[in-house]
């Protein structure tokens, strides 16, 4: 019995989101006194997939196939299926995202495994049983799921778990090959379209979200966002109603129905604060508010807030911003 971590890499680096969940699978798996392997999925190169070391993790299964460079949803769920086969993996543990979300329930029906996803903390063994919390409502509440059966696959949301930091340790990365054929990638994309990120920092990974709203007033006024993001080394962001004008592209949209982020830090500039944008920001750890209105509703999540014009209150940020640096 083992604990398997599926890791998420791009341009040969390990996602934060997966060292999270790699901190994760190896703090169950020094609970249930077993080991903790990963299966290393994407783009990825040897060195920084023993890094991983610091994470408490011993081994890395890596298949250098070059098809797997993107997600294909057929060959993903077979790789990370041979692994957990290969290694008799009972618990498989991998990130709430796009391709975990995707890869899960595959992975569910394929190993007969039971699933829980948005998982927040830890799980515990109460009377026997394995619980895990996770979060529902779009973060308004928490439930306690029990997993039953043999075989168990954990989805841990982001920002949900601290990385660990053993420094010096690293992990063994052995060449591993789940035996794809063409049939596998069926459902690949024919064509990927890069869409350029303002500031080049992926929004999905970024560790601090500058946002704006309708109260930026036009596209024109975007270089406050811009400036402020450049400043701190962060992401761009808009609201629904932003990328509905086209006033930003719809892969800057965060919320209920564009992307969700887990940032370290939000600001969100001349946003009202809508539920549905709410739903993709809530899991943010330090959320700031910029806005004149003081009935605003995004003051009520908010850690921070600044009552005042957003074409005021930027410039002076950034400025401080530059002046700390």
């Amino acid at each position: 019995m083992s604990v398997l971590i599926v890791v998420e890499c791009d341009n040969g680096e390990v996602k934060k989101s997966s060292l999270e969940v790699a901190s994760y699978g190896s703090q169950v798996a020094q609970m249930l006194g077993t080991t903790a392997t990963a299966v290393a999925v994407g783009e990825a190169t040897e060195t920084n997939l023993a890094t991983l070391g610091e994470q408490g993790i011993s081994k890395v299964l890596y298949d250098n196939d070059s098809r797997l460079k993107d997600f294909v949803n057929g060959a993903y769920t077979k790789l990370i299926a041979a692994a957990a086969q290969q290694e008799s993996a009972q618990i498989i543990v991998l990130a709430n995202s796009n391709i975990g979300a995707a890869v899960g329930s595959r992975l569910s029906v394929r190993l007969q495994a039971s699933l829980a996803t948005n998982v927040v903390e830890l799980p515990k063994m109460d009377g026997g049983q394995f619980v895990v919390k996770r979060g529902a409502y779009s973060g308004k509440a928490f439930s306690d799921v029990i997993l039953s059966g043999e075989r168990k696959i954990i989805a841990v949301k982001k920002n949900s778990m601290e990385p660990l930091h053993n420094a010096g340790q690293t992990a063994t990365v052995e060449q591993f090959s789940a035996q794809l054929t063409d049939t596998d990638f069926a459902d690949a994309p024919k064509q990927v379209i890069m869409q350029e990120q303002a500031g080049g920092i992926l929004l999905p990974e970024a560790d601090k979200v500058v946002s704006g709203g309708r109260g930026m007033k036009g596209p024109e006024n975007w270089n406050l966002i811009e400036d402020l993001a450049k400043a701190l080394g962060a992401a761009t962001a808009c609201s629904k109603p932003v990328s509905d004008v086209d006033w930003r592209p719809h892969h800057e949209h965060v919320g209920q129905t564009g992307i969700t982020v887990s940032p370290n830090l939000y600001i969100a500039c001349g946003i009202s604060g809508a539920i549905q944008h709410l739903a993709g920001v809530n899991s943010s750890k330090v959320i700031v508010v910029i806005n004149k209105d003081p009935e605003a509703p995004f003051f009520k999540a908010a850690d921070y807030g600044i009552v005042g014009d957003v074409f005021d209150v930027l410039p002076k940020l950034t400025q401080a911003v530059k002046e700390l640096n």
